[in-house]
């Protein structure tokens, strides 16, 4: 099956609700993590990398109101509400994306943990970019022609994020320690990145997306070689110690976020922003 055309899915009620938790998942995933990236702004090792982890966000945040957009388009909601009006609990994004930066806050003593911010930003850039080469052949055409756009920038991000993972990683002494230390917990919820949810198999049956254990070994074949190259054991434990977040289970985190994220919007839901 092939859809081109919004229009078209009135005609097909259960590739619909497959399509919209898809997109869910994805404009989610890349809302949050860009809201945890911005809050860095300021506080990134040095002035380039401010730059450069500011324009990373900025273009996430694109791709989120993209997905958002393409719910709008079938008939879900505007998608500046979609983006801040739904509470935690309508939520698809995996858990490990709305976790804090570290301890403190962006305005009053914030002790930021860059290992982790580095680990983070890099095992889900590169699980995006396994996602977006399989969303370039997607059934719902729109989808498709979204994940070629996107596609463009990805290879910067996931360029930027290796470097800062090799260059960490094979230091000497604490940096090290520190790098290892955030692989370990990354992966502690990173099973919630790589799962399709409830309606994975509906997903892949209408041709949306490839499977989630093809999405996986693809990710671990591209991550097998930077492992070696910094002498780390590649975990083979994928885990969602926290809960997971395509069934709508979330933390605290993720409600401060969204407060924070949508107090501007709340104002008045009506200007065009």
């Amino acid at each position: 099956m092939k859809i081109t055309k919004p229009e078209e899915l009135h005609q097909h009620p259960e590739y619909k609700e497959a399509l919209v938790e898809l997109l869910f998942q994805l404009a989610d995933d890349d809302f949050i993590l860009s809201y945890r990236g911005s809050e860095w702004l300021g506080l990134a090792p040095h002035i380039e990398e401010d730059i450069a982890f500011s324009s990373i966000n900025q273009d996430t945040m694109g791709h989120a109101a993209m997905y958002y957009q393409l719910l709008e388009d079938i008939g879900i909601g505007k998608a500046d509400d979609l983006a801040h009006q739904r509470p935690s609990s309508e939520r698809r994004n995996a858990v490990l994306l709305e976790e804090v930066n570290g301890p403190g806050h962006y305005l009053h003593e914030p002790r930021y943990d860059w290992a982790f911010a580095v680990v983070r930003h890099y095992f889900y850039t590169q699980a995006k970019k396994v996602r977006i080469d399989s969303l370039k052949h997607s059934s719902y055409e729109p989808l498709a022609q979204v994940a070629v756009k996107i596609n463009m920038e990805l290879y910067y991000h996931l360029m930027h994020w290796r470097t800062w993972f090799i260059q960490l990683t094979n230091a000497q002494g604490e940096a090290r320690e520190r790098m290892k230390n955030a692989v370990a917990k990354v992966f502690e919820d990173f099973g919630g990145v790589l799962t399709l949810g409830a309606k994975g198999d509906r997903m892949v049956e209408f041709g949306l997306i490839e499977s989630e254990e093809t999405l996986k070994q693809r990710w671990v074949q591209a991550m097998k070689p930077i492992f070696e190259e910094v002498n780390l054991d590649l975990p083979s434990e994928f885990g969602m110690k926290r809960g997971n977040g395509r069934n709508g289970e979330h933390t605290a985190d993720l409600d401060e976020a969204i407060m924070t994220l949508s107090e501007v919007y709340r104002l008045d839901p009506l200007t065009a922003w």
